[in-house]
């Protein structure tokens, strides 16, 4: 089955891309979606990757429960104000009322932080850093496969901390490995930066960003990292002995990446022909086919030599052979573009007879034959090749969308046309971002860190500005 176009229908490619590739489906309760295995391998190389950071960084995997006392979120007036509309509340139970109503987590900062006001009683249970791989439920009324469902998978890290430099050293460790998975790993460009107090979490004194541009011109929020002040250490009571015999109240971080990066995959790297994957993330990044010709002597040959030629490559690149015979060549070369493998070996009698293979890219269809002699290397180079490819494709297409102007006149016409980030000065006054979005839609994404002061008039109000943001419409 052709796929739509993606140049011509991005929605529609992308949806079908997610279900032909068999990465995620539809599931009865609307607006939740079942993780597919294709899908499922993607989000655990995503965990491979992360946990050695965290690893690293002193950070321990350990699970939370599902539910949540109301009366936890009660006790910080702003973090429960930001996930009111969204949170899901379990009353009845075992066929009673509950006596006190139970919410599905939406994030776990009030369980996890009781059960911190029990564990830290002195400075040395600090830096106190914990993770969890975990499913959330936020109850979205506009959902869309990855990028926007109503349950989703995701990491939450939580640290506690002496010091707020301990802290803040940590929100920023956090978003460096962020950045990390996304750019040399996912091969996705984009801006990294400071949230505004609107946008910033739920509690949180700052958040800070990674935002891609999609090839729509709609943006990303791809991963955050907070500083998260004393302020859930007060109201849930968490005091420690400070180092002089006094008492002290810890500073603390939250971060976390969902299953939206999937969906950012999909959508930054796929093209007509389905999914694209660099091969750092990818579950298979080498597919051998062999090449059958009728004839049963000379297939049994094939056969042995490609399974001798799989089995010879590296572990790390999880090879796999398609030696099915009721499937013709072409439908398997068909199915595993669909599903973005990076590299294909194709094996047949003229192969066989030459001492070579022909080995066809993913990312630009590319067919080249390679002596057996030369097959490792040049493998390990194409699949080098493919990933940096892909990822200077991405610096492109965030150039290629992200506009700078100087009036308000401008940034409608973007806004209604091509979209993609708008970088303008901007006062920093909410009333002009509320103005702004109810006028375009677009949010303030986020002040890039390298962002130096400037003399500008606010692209609204015309006020006195610092500092040019980035603006844009978000999923």
């Amino acid at each position: 089955m052709a796929l739509p176009s993606k140049s011509k229908s991005l929605s529609d490619w992308y949806q079908a891309v997610v279900i032909n590739a068999e990465l995620a489906d539809y599931a009865p309760v609307k607006g939740m979606m079942v993780i597919r295995p294709n899908g499922y391998a993607l989000w655990e190389e995503i965990q491979a990757t992360l946990n050695p950071f965290m690893r690293d960084a002193g950070v321990a995997n350990a699970y939370f429960p599902l539910l949540i006392p109301k009366s936890f979120l009660d006790r910080e007036a702003k973090h429960v104000a930001g996930f009111a509309p969204e949170l899901a509340v379990v009353t009845i139970a075992g066929g009673e009322k509950l006596a006190e109503p139970l919410v599905v987590r939406p994030t776990s900062e009030t369980i996890m932080y009781a059960m911190f006001a029990k564990w830290i009683e002195s400075w040395r249970d600090l830096p106190l850093k914990l993770n969890q791989w975990n499913n959330v439920v936020r109850w979205e009324k506009r959902t869309y496969l990855f990028l926007r469902t109503t349950e989703f998978l995701w990491q939450e890290g939580h640290t506690a901390h002496e010091t707020h430099d301990e802290a803040l050293a940590e929100q920023k460790r956090a978003l460096s490995m962020y950045l990390t998975l996304y750019r040399e790993y996912l091969a996705l460009a984009g801006i990294a930066g400071i949230k505004s107090k609107s946008e910033t979490f739920a509690g949180a004194t700052t958040t800070f960003t990674y935002e891609l541009v999609m090839p729509d011109g709609k943006i990303l929020q791809a991963a955050t990292s907070h500083d998260l002040g004393q302020r859930f250490g007060e109201a849930f009571g968490i005091r420690f002995q400070t180092r002089d015999g006094n008492e002290g109240v810890p500073w603390q971080t939250s971060w976390g990446l969902s299953t939206r990066a999937i969906g950012a995959l999909v959508l930054g790297h796929g093209d007509d022909r389905g999914l694209i994957l660099p091969s750092r993330i990818a579950p298979c990044e080498v597919i051998v086919i062999p090449i059958f010709t009728n004839d049963d002597s000379r297939d049994s040959m094939i056969l042995r030599e490609a399974l001798k030629l799989t089995r010879s490559f590296p572990a790390r690149w999880n090879a796999r052979l398609d030696d099915r015979r009721e499937v013709s060549p072409g439908a398997k070369f068909y199915e595993w573009e669909l599903k973005g493998v990076p590299l294909r070996i194709e094996y047949g009698a003229r192969e066989l007879a030459a001492a070579v293979v022909t080995m066809v890219r993913r990312d630009n269809q590319s067919k080249t034959q390679v002596a057996m002699s030369q097959l490792s290397e040049v493998m390990q180079a194409t699949l080098e090749n493919i990933q940096q490819e892909l990822f200077l494709q991405s610096e492109r297409l965030l150039a290629s969308h992200t506009h700078e102007i100087a009036t308000f006149k401008e940034f409608t016409e973007i806004m209604e046309g091509p979209r993609g980030f708008i970088r303008a000065f901007w006062c920093e006054e909410e009333a002009c971002e509320r103005a702004i979005k109810e006028a375009t839609h677009a949010t303030v994404r986020c002040l890039p860190f390298e962002a130096l002061p400037e003399s500008g008039k606010c692209v609204y109000c015309g006020t006195n500005a610092r500092y040019r943001w980035y603006f844009g419409q978000s999923y």
